[in-house]
């Protein structure tokens, strides 16, 4: 008989964005009259850059042409020339990351789910709550212990280290999904030195590093010193660059990242990693690559810079209203995401159906992304901007 993972079993049943999928078609159906205003999930609504449309479309001249076609990519890492791109752009913000440190992926969220494959069960995982869901369900997967540490209104949703618990695995996202909180460079700093202390590895998920404006503010945790002996760094060009239907990112293993075996042999992570994905993963399409590598350009940066303050834009139309309004937030300034109390003490389930129903717009619960997203809300910058002002407009005079 077929056995199954039967650590599925214990799971919540839907993923949150099907829950909200499932609402928005019930009240579509029944309201075929309502158009909606969709704030929830992260997609973008920017065109890719011009400077990366030009390079795919280059590089798929060349796959057509037999003197220039190119079939697997021998390291499965990623092409050097984006490696060294990406190697560029960390240098460009001060952080030294080499490219023999760096992997090219199909976006941070496959990395965060497949990481965990290198690493035993038997680890106690930390995620911050609230949190993305993959950090949570990827680890129950497997039937890991999880833990929590607390990110709420009392510590401005930026949980720290408590030196009384022990966890081997830490997952930390900055700036956040969905609170928008950015750590600062002392507070990710005590993070490393809680890593190092437990022999423990964070897997920091920079996703959003390209929205931080506050220069004083860490894009990377290599800024911190001793991150490179503790710290995995994931990163994608879906929200920076408009990536979301083409797939790319990288994650960051760097070589001075060293554990021991139950042997007492020790063995270096990026090895691990490089071996998991020989065997899993063929890798990014070449034209996309070439994209990316276009996108680290002088003009690239230039031409998602303007997409990037568009979303800033429309997080600004959010945060003085609801500043307008007296309704509690954060995020917007440093991030794509608002993260709103819910007025009226409403409960965040029953927020998301009131707007729903009362001005048709769409954002997403925060009690999807752990306990103490209950009574909170989690809004998107990602829309267009006639959007984003339409729907503020209602918000107030729903809440005026």
């Amino acid at each position: 008989m077929v056995k199954i993972n039967e650590n599925f079993l214990s799971m919540k049943k839907n993923y949150l964005f099907i829950d909200i999928a499932k609402r928005i078609k019930a009240f579509s159906e029944a309201n075929p009259d309502k158009t909606l205003i969709r704030m929830g999930i992260g997609d973008v609504t920017q065109p890719i850059a011009p400077v990366a449309v030009e390079a795919m479309k280059k590089a798929a001249d060349e796959m057509g042409n037999a003197e220039t076609f190119r079939g697997y990519e021998d390291s499965g890492a990623g092409y050097d020339f984006l490696r060294e791109a990406v190697s560029g752009y960390y240098k460009s913000f001060g952080v030294d990351v080499p490219a023999s440190d760096i992997r090219i992926n199909d976006g941070a969220k496959s990395d965060c789910g497949n990481i965990v494959d290198i690493f035993g069960d038997g680890n106690t995982i930390l995620v911050t709550d609230p949190a993305y869901p993959v950090y949570v369900d990827s680890n129950m997967m497997a039937g890991r212990e999880v833990i929590y540490a607390d990110s709420d209104e009392s510590n401005g949703f930026a949980a720290m280290p408590d030196y009384s618990v022990h966890a081997d695995i830490i997952y930390l996202c900055s700036p956040n999904n969905p609170t928008g909180s950015v750590y600062t460079k002392d507070q990710l700093k005590e993070w490393v030195d809680y890593a190092l202390k437990n022999e423990a590895i964070i897997i920091f998920d920079s996703a959003y590093e390209a929205f931080i404006q506050d220069k004083e503010l860490p894009r990377s945790i290599y800024a911190v010193e001793g991150a490179k002996k503790c710290a995995i760094e994931m990163c994608s060009l879906s929200k920076t660059a408009g990536f979301t239907g083409m797939r790319c990112g990288y994650t960051v293993v760097p070589d001075e990242l060293v554990v021991k075996s139950s042997a007492g042999a020790e063995v270096k992570i990026a090895d691990l990693w490089n071996r998991r994905e020989g065997s899993k993963f063929n890798g990014v399409s070449y034209p996309v690559q070439r994209a990316a590598e276009a996108v680290f350009t002088e003009e690239g940066q230039k031409q998602i810079r303007k997409a990037i303050d568009y979303y800033h834009r429309n997080a600004k139309v959010m945060t003085d209203t609801l500043t307008e309004l007296g309704i509690k937030f954060t995020g917007g300034l440093n991030s794509p995401y608002v993260w709103l109390k819910c007025p009226d003490n409403m409960g965040s389930w029953e927020f998301f159906d009131y707007i729903l129903e009362k001005i048709n717009v769409v954002g997403t619960s925060g009690e999807g992304f752990g306990k103490n997203g209950a009574g909170w809300f989690r809004l998107t910058a990602f829309g267009t901007y006639e959007n984003t002002v339409e729907a503020m407009r209602r918000m107030k005079e729903l809440f005026k």
